[in-house]
């Protein structure tokens, strides 16, 4: 009881500390909410702050991981591509050997045999010398027979001419002119004029009527000049007979574009086409290291391959749900493939393709 008393005494003061204290907090409520509001922002930008930092690291690592990916993807298609080339430029170096070793053979063995050739001039050589032998013994007949013609040809001339000189034979009273009293014995025409036959005088022939000659005016004109002509070939009524009908009954000679046909081009495209047919030995086009990527495994990066990081996206749970719809289907194939044949560049094979 005496405590009630005691506290009842105290009521208005309690009551004025009261007031006084709530004027106090309703003074003090928008600075104190102030900076409750300060502090709740400046905590939510920290935590977005460092959420942003977070994505940006993701992001950085994300990206970091695509162009890693992309760019060991196109070093592996650069290698391919020098690596097949460095193949081709040496298959076709060895290809360019085994041509120039068959044409070689082919020419020395069926075009330019070299014992063939030597044989066929030895005995090229051998007719040659017969042939000269026959054409020296056919041109010494030839000889023969043109100083055999000649001696005839004198022998009947000089039997002509004693023939026509034989009114100058000696006598027994009167010495000729070609058996002289002084010389040891006769002249050569005397012996002549001894054995031919005197010629017999014949009437003289009658005069034949030549035709008339026109007189060659060539010598007393050298000093003129000739006119050119006026046509290179004869013009009107002095051209052939046989020029006029060839050029009246010549064919037409239609222009290019009135004697092309209308379907030409279709016609040209359809023989290219079947020129092409013909000359092709097979229809697929010939890929050469078409199988090299079969069979291989993906090669995974460290940062999905490695336990401590998070399993890849969809490969825990979506395939593994409902394994009897996987049955008989094939696997995934991977887009990139190891490139196991450049491992063996600079080991096996050179530059120039030889062994190393």
């Amino acid at each position: 009881m005496a405590r009630l008393e005691k506290l009842y005494k105290q009521v208005d003061n309690i009551k004025e500390q009261y007031f006084i204290r709530n004027r106090i907090a309703e003074e003090n409520r928008q600075k104190e909410n102030e900076a409750a509001v300060r502090i709740q922002s400046w905590f939510r930008g920290c935590q977005v702050r460092a959420f942003l930092s977070h994505l940006h690291k993701n992001a950085t690592l994300i990206q970091k991981i695509w162009r890693g990916f992309t760019a060991r993807a196109l070093f592996r298609q650069r290698v391919k591509t020098a690596y097949f080339i460095m193949k081709m430029n040496f298959y076709n170096k060895m290809a360019v050997k085994i041509q120039q070793r068959w044409r070689g053979y082919y020419v020395r063995k069926y075009v330019h045999n070299y014992y063939a050739r030597k044989r066929y001039l030895e005995g090229l050589t051998r007719k040659n010398e017969h042939i000269r032998r026959d054409l020296e013994e056919f041109a010494e007949l030839q000889r023969r027979e043109r100083e055999r013609i000649t001696l005839e040809k004198e022998e009947k001339e000089k039997n002509i001419q004693a023939q026509r000189l034989h009114f100058l034979l000696s006598t027994k009273q009167c010495p000729g002119v070609f058996n002289s009293p002084f010389r040891a014995e006769p002249d050569e025409m005397e012996l002549r004029l001894r054995k031919v036959k005197p010629l017999l005088v014949r009437s003289a022939p009658k005069e034949r009527k030549t035709p008339y000659i026109t007189p060659d005016l060539s010598n007393l004109m050298q000093n003129w000049e000739r006119l050119p002509p006026i046509h290179k070939k004869p013009q009107g009524p002095f051209r052939p007979a046989l020029d006029v009908q060839q050029q009246r009954h010549r064919p037409l000679e239609p222009s290019l574009r009135v004697a092309t046909s209308i379907t030409a081009l279709e016609e040209a495209r359809e023989e290219l086409k079947q020129q092409e047919w013909r000359t092709c030995v097979i229809d697929q086009t010939f890929l050469p290291f078409s199988n090299t990527s079969r069979n291989k495994r993906y090669e995974g990066m460290m940062h999905t391959s490695t336990p401590f990081e998070q399993v890849a996206y969809g490969t825990k749970h979506f395939r593994e749900e409902h394994k009897e719809y996987l049955k008989g289907k094939k696997p995934f194939k991977t887009v990139f493939t190891t490139c196991h044949i450049f491992d063996k560049f600079g080991r096996l094979y050179s530059n120039a393709g030889n062994i190393v």
